[in-house]
């Protein structure tokens, strides 16, 4: 058993049609621990808001998983974050400030965080501006963006995934990794979650 966090986006009130609601179902279908947690006003979000539901988050799951290796005979059960749009550049922010609790945190995967530029030109979201990538990430974590996604469009490899040395997959024609873009079911990020070697690919059209 794995203990999951999933966090969604700006304007994002976890829809059920989309690919995260929908994986947090399969995965608490196959028994794992999953938090989909609703993050406060997403159309007008704080930074520091989200920074403390975060680590209030990431203690959840750092207890959840402890209280399953409790219950049954696994030892060091794993901790995995998915984190998509603003989220994933929530998590940067977390990483820069030494956020409580990031190095409990096994894997992560980033899914289609937006640039700064795009940021800044939203009044109610120009304080999630990423911050100087000078640091180092603590624990593994792999970024997963469209290639014409018009919330990045200088393109995630070259804002995060090269800056970061991360392992990136840019998937064809899948904009923004949302609803618009027709990301509901993704098989491929439920069997990353499952296998980390997993390749992520684009869902079936």
């Amino acid at each position: 058993m794995t203990a999951y966090l999933i966090l969604h986006g700006w304007q994002n009130r976890r829809p059920k049609d989309h690919w995260q609601h929908w994986l947090a179902d399969r995965l608490t279908e196959l028994g794992h621990q999953v938090d989909h947690p609703q993050l406060p006003d997403p159309d007008d979000p704080e930074l520091e808001v989200w920074l403390e539901e975060l680590a209030r988050h990431l203690g959840g799951l750092d207890a959840r998983s402890e209280a399953g290796s409790e219950a049954g005979s696994e030892t060091g059960q794993e901790r995995v974050v998915v984190a998509h749009s603003l989220s994933a550049v929530l998590w940067l922010h977390a990483v820069a400030r030494g956020l409580p609790g990031l190095d409990a945190v096994d894997r992560v995967l980033l899914v289609a965080p937006p640039s700064g530029a795009v940021l800044a030109r939203h009044p109610e979201v120009a304080r999630f501006a990423p911050p100087p990538l000078e640091f180092t990430l603590p624990g593994p974590t792999r970024l997963v963006a469209g290639d014409d996604d018009p919330y990045c469009e200088e393109g995630a490899d070259t804002l995060y995934g090269r800056p970061l040395d991360l392992p990136t997959d840019i998937l064809p024609g899948a904009a923004h990794l949302d609803l618009d873009a027709g990301y509901g079911p993704w098989p491929a990020v439920l069997g990353w979650c499952l296998d980390p070697t997993a390749p992520l690919t684009a869902r079936p059209r």
